[in-house]
C-alpha cells in the first residue's frame, strides 16, 4: 500500500512517498529539532531500505527546504537527485546549500525536471519494475517569466519561483506539490499549465498569503483537500472555501489512498475536522486516524 507523509518540521517542508511499487521518493528536507530529525531520518532509512529505486526531489534551494541535506546525505545517501536546471547562488551560502549545488551539478546523480519530462521508473515502467507515477507539469523552460526567475536565482535573489509543479497519482487519487511558487508568479504563468483535478493539494509557500493560488486556478484544480503548511498564523491564507488541514495544529500528516478514498492520520491526538467520513480505521504510522476523504 502506498502512503504519502508530510512531516511537521516547523517553518519548512519535508515529505516522502512510499510507493506501491519498487520506488521511494523524498521531497525536500528540513531539520527541525535534533530528536525529530533523528527519528525522521531513521524512518526514511527503514522504509526505503527495501525499495530498489530511491529519489530525492529538491523543489528549490531555500534553507527551509534543504536544511539538514548534509546530514541526509551522510546518513541515508542520495543516488538520484531531482531538481530544476539552475545556477542559484547565495551570498550567505550554508553547508547545506553547497551540498545542494554539488548534487545539482553532478552529472551522474542529477536529473533536471521540466514540463512533461519522462524517466524510467519516475513515470515510465518496464519489465523490471513499475513506475512511481510522478509527473512534472512545470517549468516550461522556454517561458520568459521562468527564465526571469532563473536569472533572479542566479543573481542571489529568492529561488521560490523556480519551483517545479509535481503530481503523484495513487489509486486514482492525485497529490500535487508546488514548492514555494508565489501567487503573483502563478498568475503570470497560469495559461501555460494544464491544471488537472487533484485530490490533495499541498498549498505553495507553506500556505502563506504570498503563495495564495489564484481563484481561477483553484477552480481548475478543484482540490478535495488543501494542506496548509507550517508558518506563522498571521501569514497564512486559510482557503476558507475548501476542506483544509492546518499542519501547525495537526502535526505530522499521513495519507493512505485506497480504492474508496484516502485514510488520513495526524500526529496530534486532539486534532479533528468535520468533513471526513469514519471508516473505522485503527490508528497507524505512529499517528491518529481522523477520518477518510471519500471519492464522492
Amino acid at each position: 500500500m502506498s502512503i504519502v507523509k508530510s512531516f511537521s518540521v516547523g517553518n519548512g517542508d519535508m515529505f516522502y512517498i512510499r510507493h506501491n511499487s519498487d520506488n521511494f521518493t523524498v521531497i525536500d528536507c528540513c531539520y527541525d529539532t535534533e530528536d525529530n530529525w533523528e527519528q525522521q531520518l531513521a524512518e526514511i532509512k527503514r522504509l526505503s531500505k527495501s525499495k530498489g529505486i530511491t529519489r530525492f526531489i529538491s523543489t528549490h534551494p531555500d534553507d527551509d527546504h534543504i536544511r539538514g541535506l548534509c546530514d541526509y546525505v551522510d546518513e541515508i545517501g542520495i543516488v538520484n537527485f531531482y531538481c530544476v536546471n539552475n545556477e542559484a547562488t547565495k551570498d550567505d551560502a550554508s553547508d547545506d546549500f553547497d551540498k545542494y549545488c554539488s548534487l545539482r551539478d553532478d552529472s551522474k546523480k542529477a536529473f533536471y525536471l521540466y514540463k512533461g519530462c519522462t524517466r524510467r521508473w519516475m513515470n515510465l515502467d518496464n519489465e523490471e519494475r513499475d513506475h512511481a507515477g510522478i509527473h512534472c507539469l512545470w517549468p516550461d523552460t522556454s517561458n520568459a517569466d521562468y527564465k526571469a526567475a532563473l536569472k533572479d536565482a542566479k543573481n542571489g535573489e529568492s529561488p521560490n519561483n523556480i519551483s517545479p509543479i509535481l503530481t503523484n497519482s495513487v489509486e486514482k487519487k492525485k497529490f500535487m506539490w508546488m514548492g514555494d511558487i508565489e501567487g503573483d508568479f502563478l498568475e503570470k504563468i497560469k495559461d501555460s499549465i494544464n491544471f488537472p483535478d487533484v485530490t490533495v493539494l499541498f498549498a505553495p509557500h507553506h500556505g502563506r498569503d504570498s503563495g495564495k493560488i489564484p481563484k481561477d486556478i483553484l477552480k481548475k484544480l478543484n482540490p478535495k483537500l488543501i494542506v496548509i503548511g507550517e508558518a506563522p498564523s498571521k501569514n497564512l491564507n486559510y482557503y476558507e472555501d475548501y476542506n483544509t488541514i492546518t499542519q501547525n495544529s495537526a502535526g505530522d500528516i499521513v495519507f493512505e489512498p485506497d480504492t474508496s478514498g484516502v485514510n488520513i492520520y495526524v500526529g496530534e491526538k486532539k486534532y479533528s475536522v468535520d468533513y471526513l467520513d469514519d471508516d473505522d480505521c485503527s490508528d497507524a504510522y505512529d499517528c491518529f486516524y481522523i477520518g477518510t476523504l471519500t471519492s464522492n
